[in-house]
């Protein structure tokens, strides 16, 4: 990757502890604010921070409805757990989506939530979802890319018979908007699953805050592109980087490590409550400013 490739901004509103109205708002003005490329929900059924018992909205349902209430901002989950829908169902999903938004839907994937958090975790159990070991699920991952990519483009039903998915007459219609088929991002930072962002990824997205270890595990991605003779450099790098209202020149800091490091495609995590006018704060404060540090530096 080089440092002459201009980043591209987006922001990132959780659907947690905050009301529907309060994320169109923010959405809305962003999708006025051209500096703002693409915004972003998450994919969780209860909550993983606060109030435990607090409200936290379907990201797909939700995304669906902001894609009919914006008209410029690409848009997407970052990222789906695969562990919570059928890869032929998410991809019915997701074509309705770029449709419904005119083709600006940026499809974001993972395995699913990390084990070893207990907020992400009981929602499984809660809502009667299988959690199977690492392993499986990285496997399972990797075929639903593949069952997803091919509902999106094949002309004709298919059987799909892998290790954890079989499918049989499986066919998508509608295709999505976008062609061959929406950008794929796949979130994760374990090496299991860089091997499946290696062999399926458009984008690669890694939550920020330890930028030396995004930097080496960006490195262990360019090796594995190698071993199956794909250009790493078809491989967007995207990060999260979470914004400080009150000190803003910490999260200008963050943005210019990682568009330093190669990290070109940069998510802003917006926490809530979000104050009056911040797409537009986000712009000139943290967008403009950073941008033009760099350019300094």
């Amino acid at each position: 990757m080089t440092q002459s490739v201009p980043p591209r901004f987006g922001i990132m509103t959780a659907p947690s502890q905050v009301e529907y109205h309060d994320i169109l708002r923010v959405w809305h003005e962003a999708d006025t604010v051209p500096e703002i490329e693409h915004a972003w929900l998450f994919d969780h059924l209860m909550p993983i921070g606060g109030d435990p018992n607090g409200v936290t909205y379907e990201g797909w349902t939700l995304l669906s409805a902001l894609a009919a209430h914006t008209r410029r901002l690409r848009l997407g989950v970052l990222v789906t757990s695969n562990r919570f829908r059928p890869p032929a169902l998410l991809a019915k999903i997701a074509a309705t989506v770029d449709v419904i938004s005119g083709g600006r839907l940026d499809f974001g994937i993972g395995v699913g939530s990390r084990p070893s958090h207990p907020g992400a975790r009981r929602e499984y159990e809660a809502h009667g979802l299988p959690f199977h070991d690492t392993d499986r699920a990285v496997a399972h991952l990797a075929e639903a890319c593949t069952v997803i990519r091919r509902l999106w483009t094949e002309a004709e039903p298919f059987d799909f018979r892998g290790t954890h998915i079989q499918l049989t007459g499986a066919f998508g219609n509608p295709k999505p908007v976008q062609r061959p088929h929406p950008p794929l991002l796949i979130g994760g930072r374990a090496a299991s699953t860089l091997r499946v962002v290696a062999q399926h990824a458009d984008v690669w997205n890694i939550p920020g805050g330890d930028i030396d270890d995004a930097v080496r595990r960006s490195a262990l991605l360019d090796r594995y592109c190698a071993e199956i003779g794909r250009d790493p450099a078809a491989i967007t790098r995207s990060t999260v980087l979470p914004v400080s209202y009150d000190h803003p020149d910490t999260t200008r800091n963050a943005i210019g490590e990682a568009v330093g490091a190669g990290f070109h495609h940069i998510i802003l995590g917006l926490p809530a409550p979000y104050p009056a006018g911040v797409a537009r704060w986000v712009a000139d404060e943290l967008i403009t400013g950073s941008t033009q540090e760099h350019r300094s530096a």
